[in-house]
C-alpha cells in the first residue's frame, strides 16, 4: 500500500530572538518543501484514537527528510493557510515517512477551533 502525496507544503522551524533594540521576535527559517498525503480531520474511528490530539484538525504524512528534524517549533504551510506541529512520528517499516499531527491557526495566529 502506497501513500498519494498529492498536497504540497513547506515546512519551517519558527526562530526566536531579539532585534538590534533588544525586542524579542520570531522569524521562519524554511526546512523543506515537499509533498504530502493531508487527511482533515472527520468523524472517523481513526481520529477518535486520536482523541489524546484532539487540538489536531489536520494529518499530513511526508517522505523522512535526512537531515532535518521536525518538532513542536515547526510549523506546516499549506495553500489555505498554516498549522502549528502538535506530534511528529515516525511511520511504516524502517522510518520511511512521518506522520505529522497539526492544529490550523489564523493569519494572526490565533488557533481555530478544530470541532467536528
Amino acid at each position: 500500500m502506497s501513500i498519494k502525496l498529492q498536497h504540497f507544503i513547506e515546512l519551517f522551524r519558527v526562530e526566536s530572538g531579539t532585534d538590534s533594540e533588544g525586542f524579542p521576535t520570531e522569524r521562519d527559517e524554511l526546512l523543506a518543501s515537499v509533498r504530502a498525503y493531508r487527511e482533515d480531520r472527520y468523524g472517523s474511528e481513526a481520529w477518535k484514537n486520536r482523541s489524546l490530539f484532539s487540538k489536531a484538525t489536520t494529518l499530513f504524512r511526508i517522505r523522512v527528510i535526512p537531515g532535518i528534524k521536525l518538532d513542536t517549533r515547526c510549523v506546516v504551510v499549506t495553500e489555505d493557510g498554516r498549522y502549528n506541529i502538535l506530534s511528529v512520528e515516525d511511520i511504516r517499516h524502517k522510518g520511511l515517512y512521518w506522520e505529522i499531527l497539526a492544529e490550523k491557526v489564523d493569519t494572526e495566529g490565533v488557533v481555530q477551533d478544530g470541532t467536528v
